[in-house]
């Protein structure tokens, strides 16, 4: 049986992506006017990367679900 690595993805966005918007949430408001024009780039790739992690994580649990194997 091979080793399923969207687990491991799954759980190393999810954690990144989480800190990365943590960061945006916590984040010097001044800062951010003055280097992003004001748009939370923490916030908006940490909410894509924890989406992503948790898609990855999603996918391996119907995947041991449904009892499949990994793909070559």
């Amino acid at each position: 049986m091979l080793f399923d690595v969207r687990l491991p993805i799954g759980l190393l966005f999810l954690a990144i992506g989480l800190l990365v918007a943590a960061t945006g949430l916590t984040g010097d408001k001044a800062a951010l006017d003055a280097h992003s024009a004001g748009v939370n780039i923490d916030l908006i790739w940490g909410a894509i990367m924890a989406g992503f992690g948790a898609l990855m994580l999603g996918l391996a649990v119907l995947a041991k679900r449904k009892g499949e194997e990994p793909p070559l």
